[in-house]
């Protein structure tokens, strides 16, 4: 009896286990569109010392539903932007008050940020001489890929636009060389 037990559970530890025809992968779902996504209205301020004297100055970013609509390779749609930059002399008048659209930068940015990207930013980045310094950008929404500007403007009012090439980050400090003679 024990023997016909111990066949028992050989026979059964040594037969073959039945193979599964059932594949499993996991269920691709179909992005849908959602409703055109758009940038929060926002608007800053700044108060500088430039040229002698205390200017004001003010950027209002809103989502415009004039300007044609960009989307991404799932079909989702974005709005795209409009800044209003405006500089105010101490006595109440303006230096500049300009409106910036995507259709400003399009000298400087290549044909996919013309078709597929939006105005994200306009901000002040500092008093350089004569001139009031901006950074701009425009990207492609919701990643981090985006060119880079610079508007210059003179004290004269005039805009001078460019594509940024230069980068934010400091350059590496270098470590210290060793002594070979360190440690012995």
């Amino acid at each position: 009896m024990l023997a016909l037990m111990v066949m028992t559970v050989m026979l059964a530890a040594c037969s073959e286990k039945k193979k599964s025809n059932d594949i499993i992968t996991p269920r691709i779902v179909e992005v849908t569109p959602k409703a055109p996504v758009e940038m929060q209205e926002n608007t800053d301020s700044w108060n500088v010392e430039w040229i002698g004297k205390n200017y004001h100055i003010a950027i209002h970013r809103h989502a415009s539903d004039s300007l044609p609509m960009v989307q991404d390779e799932t079909g989702q749609k974005f709005v795209d932007n409009v800044f209003r930059l405006s500089v105010q002399r101490p006595d109440g008048s303006f230096v500049i008050q300009h409106t910036f659209t995507k259709k400003d930068f399009t000298n400087y940015i290549d044909e996919n940020f013309r078709k597929s990207g939006i105005l994200e930013g306009l901000v002040f980045d500092r008093v350089d001489g004569d001139d009031l310094v901006f950074a701009g950008s425009v990207g492609l929404p919701q990643t981090d890929e985006y060119i880079p500007l610079v508007i210059r403007l003179s004290r004269m009012g005039h805009l001078e636009i460019r594509r940024d090439t230069q980068m934010d980050t400091p350059p590496e400090e270098k470590e210290p060389a060793k002594d070979e003679d360190e440690g012995v």
